[in-house]
């Protein structure tokens, strides 16, 4: 049988809830096609809230607690890593990336870099830096705007972006032409047009938005009112005498945020999101005229959140639903389609998936889980629940319960998903949860003891 092509979609800083299948609040015409040819999966969670060790967990199949990079903290994955890219490589295909991995620090020239990328299993290579990175480092496309003659104008808008209030929405300097997202989606695209090798290719597309800051480029910065976006959620009321955790800090230094802050810049990151849908919709017709979509698969993923102004909050970095429940949309030949899962998803999940589908196997420790028994059967169990690690603090949720332990051990953060879907409600440091906190206490150690390495096998180059 004829190996599928694989296309995975990578967006950052995108919330579960950004998408017009599951939140009905953004256009998203061409991710709607690949939920409707495939699954939805509606319990995924990153397995860290920022860029970093989120990435490095996705690329290796490990938890922040095995890498050791638990923040965004400068580090480099050893060229010696095993990788899922790697073992799809050895089953033939033509592995390829566009767009940001941040697997080694944004420094520099990341073309100076590309050797590296490709001893982690990566063939052909046009890496970007994220919106912030891309003010200072060089790269195809950087290089490509400094010919053009408008980086400089693009460091001066950051630059006065970042001194005054990062949260303002305005559109880029750039235009569309330019914008990194327009960039990763059109070089993707006539790579796969003019693709010619007799073996299948695995092209990585990886979006650099919807991240902040809130900066999408006419028309799309036009393309939704700001009064026609959803509120964002409260902050959640809690007990006085609760333990506390990282989340409170950011209540501590968060903005003040008015109404009208928020709305514009969920308008802004809204039309972010179409823009990148639209580049998505090119992907997918490409592939068509080609005729090789029904033997294409197709992954859309984001490796976090980002939280809108939802509990007074910008960005990430916390286990609240916004930045921790990420999409993830598989659509790949002989699957379900058209059909949701519930059951509890991490986000690494996907390598082992892309390695199974490619029809190979992963021959070395790691503990993501491959879903494609999920994609024949939605009512099968992938797991009972989901972890998250942040800052040397660690989250779970299953289908019933959220808990967050600070690093002290301590729960600060307890949300009952059934009746409070909505996280309005800390019910952490009541007397009569006790029971139920304990109990998912005992159930992080048990997922922390399983999930320890043996040996000295797995470097990270740390840079704190």
């Amino acid at each position: 049988m004829k190996k599928p092509n694989i296309l995975l979609i990578m967006t950052d800083q995108q919330r579960a809830d950004a998408m017009n299948c599951s939140g009905n609040w953004v256009q998203t015409p061409n991710m709607d096609r690949i939920a409707a040819k495939g699954v939805r999966f509606t319990n995924c969670v990153t397995n860290s809230p920022v860029c970093i060790p989120a990435r490095l967990s996705l690329a290796t199949g490990l938890y922040p607690h095995n890498t050791g990079v638990w923040t965004n903290q400068r580090s480099q994955m050893s060229k010696d890593q095993p990788t899922w890219m790697q073992q799809i490589r050895k089953a033939g295909y033509r592995t390829s990336l566009f767009g940001k991995t941040h697997l080694h620090p944004h420094t520099g020239d990341l073309r100076e870099r590309e050797f590296l990328m490709k001893t982690y299993g990566l063939d052909d290579v046009d890496e970007i830096g994220g919106p912030r990175a891309s003010q200072h480092i060089l790269s195809h496309m950087t290089a490509w705007w400094r010919k053009e003659g408008v980086w400089n104008d693009y460091k001066t808008d950051y630059e006065d972006r970042f001194e005054n209030k990062p949260y303002v929405a305005r559109p880029s300097t750039l235009g569309l032409k330019y914008y990194a997202d327009t960039y990763v989606g059109q070089r993707a695209k006539s790579y796969i047009e003019s693709y010619d090798l007799n073996q299948p290719w695995c092209c990585w597309v990886s979006f650099g938005g919807p991240h902040e800051p809130w900066d999408a480029p006419d028309p799309y910065s036009k393309m939704y009112s700001p009064s026609d976006m959803p509120a964002a959620r409260s902050i959640p009321q809690d007990c006085n005498g609760r333990p506390k955790g990282n989340l409170d800090k950011l209540f501590a230094d968060s903005p003040d945020l008015s109404f009208h802050d928020v709305a514009a810049l969920r308008a802004n990151y809204a039309g972010n999101i179409s823009l990148i849908d639209d580049q998505i919709g090119q992907l997918i017709d490409t592939i068509s005229a080609r005729k090789q979509l029904d033997n294409t698969v197709i992954i859309l993923v984001s490796d976090h959140g980002e939280m809108n102004g939802d509990a007074g909050l910008l960005y990430k970095s916390n286990f609240l639903d916004g930045a921790v429940r990420v999409p993830l949309l598989i659509s790949a030949p002989g699957t379900m389609q058209g059909v949701t899962c519930s059951s509890p998803v991490e986000w690494f999940d996907v390598g082992p998936t892309i390695v199974e589908l490619s029809d190979s196997i992963i021959d070395y420790p790691q503990f993501a889980r491959s879903l494609c028994p999920i994609l024949q059967d939605i009512n099968r169990e992938h797991r009972p629940d989901a972890i998250s690690e942040y800052g040397g603090e660690i989250m779970l949720l299953n289908k019933d319960w959220k808990i967050a332990l600070n690093e002290d051990g301590q729960s600060y953060m307890l949300f009952d998903l059934i009746n409070d879907p909505e996280e309005q409600e800390n019910l952490a440091g009541k007397p009569e949860k006790k029971i139920v906190e304990d109990m998912l206490r005992l159930r992080i150690l048990e997922r922390l003891q399983t999930s320890q390495l043996k040996g000295n096998g797995y470097k990270f180059d740390l840079h704190g």
